[in-house]
């Protein structure tokens, strides 16, 4: 069962669980009865009701997305809906716009789904919960076993590029839940996202149990099963579609939004130097421009990128940024023009590539194009560019008051 911890105590917390005050599904069997009323001792009001579950501790609490229980040999085992509920969504929603993304997990174990039995298959998966939703919310009408693995919170393909969906980490959950003893067979259905993280032959060494690779996408998985496990090559094609990519929208800006307080403040100050040292009203007067540039060049990278990939020009990222950061600049200076001075608009324009181009850049992390490597290759040789652009904007937008 996944239980939340109410009163911190600190013997009802997993140990070494990502989820600080955490009770994951495993410490069902280890924890002491809740204990009741005293037969003897005289009562008043209406009589009892039923009696409460008899998986019911102190100081947990049961989670929404559990619905039951399945009883093995190793004890109850907590059956999940595949259906999301009202905070489900809601968690959803914070983890898309990077609000507590990063403590957005389930405790790891093992839990099920509609009637698993010795002969259902096991699923593998990350306790990320926006991975484990996935799954289970395409596993309606499937009586199957979902083995969640610690990966501190990370989805499954950035976990095994981290380190944290790991052989060794599929061996230690399969061992501390006694698989062996829950199912017949000795097949690990794996997410074939997680294949950088995970070794075959490995596996099948230290634990017994054979690596299946799934499809990479959770919608294909009730056709995999039904096929035998077997995937048919649609099934093992990465997608990058305009839809996969406007979803990382929201977290892409958010990642911005502190640095870019910072930012704005200091573009406001600099546009207040002037002829008598510092102006407020130059402020007022040039600031909303300037700062107009800098927030449209983050769109451009953070919007328009991702919508347009495919079909902008160069192969590198902060390029493709720098070609919308122009085009976002030259807008500002197009609907500014009649007020603005040539170093000016040279300013405003060199601000939105520069922003556009870094924020673009910090896409690779979320696109399947790129690797480790490439990624770094990519800002060496994408940032001096950037620190260059804004480094002359930042001149030319303080001098320009100065020239005649």
């Amino acid at each position: 069962m996944e239980l939340k911890h109410v009163d911190n105590d600190a013997e009802l917390c997993c140990p070494g669980s990502p989820g600080e005050g955490s009770c994951g599904p495993r410490q069902l069997t280890g924890l002491p009865m809740a204990v009741g009323p005293v037969e003897d001792e005289p009562c008043c009001g209406p009589p009892p009701g039923p009696p409460s579950s008899p998986h019911e501790r102190p100081g947990c609490q049961l989670c929404g997305f559990v619905g039951g229980f399945r009883d093995t040999p190793m004890g109850p085992v907590p059956l999940v809906r595949t259906r999301l509920n009202p905070a489900d969504r809601l968690g959803t929603i914070g983890a898309r716009l990077n609000i507590g993304r990063n403590d957005y997990r389930i405790a790891p174990g093992l839990y099920g789904v509609g009637s698993p039995d010795p002969d259902s298959p096991v699923l593998v998966t990350a306790n990320y919960k926006l991975s484990f939703d996935t799954l289970r919310c395409e596993l309606d009408d499937v009586d199957a076993w979902i083995l969640v693995l610690d990966t501190r919170g990370i989805n499954v393909w950035c976990a095994a590029g981290k380190g944290t969906l790991s052989t060794a980490e599929v061996v230690a959950r399969v061992k501390s839940v006694g698989l062996e003893r829950i199912v017949r067979h000795r097949r690990l259905i794996l997410p074939q996202l997680g294949a950088t993280g995970i070794a075959a032959h490995k596996l099948k060494k230290s634990c017994g149990f054979e690596a299946v690779w799934g499809p990479i996408q959770a919608r294909d998985i009730k056709k995999f099963l039904n096929n035998g496990l077997k995937a048919d090559p649609a099934m093992r094609r990465v997608t990058f579609t305009l839809a996969e990519r406007l979803v990382l929208v929201p977290v892409e800006i958010s990642l911005v939004l502190k640095p870019s307080l910072w930012i704005l403040l200091a573009v406001l100050v600099l546009s207040g130097i002037g002829h008598g040292l510092f102006s407020v009203a130059a402020v007022w007067q040039r600031g909303p421009v300037a700062a107009a540039a800098y927030l449209i060049g983050i769109l451009a990278g953070a919007v328009v990128v991702p919508a347009l990939l495919p079909w902008l020009p160069g192969r590198a990222f902060y390029i493709k940024g720098l070609v919308t950061g122009l085009t976002g600049g030259a807008l500002v200076v197009f609907l500014n023009w009649p007020g603005l001075g040539g170093l000016e608009a040279t300013a405003l324009i060199l601000l939105a590539m520069a922003a556009s181009s870094y924020t673009a850049m910090n896409f690779t992390g979320a696109t399947p194009y790129t690797s480790p490597t490439g990624v770094e290759k990519e800002m060496r040789q994408g940032i001096p560019v950037q620190i260059l652009a804004l480094f002359v904007a930042a001149a030319a937008w303080v001098g320009s008051p100065f020239i005649v």
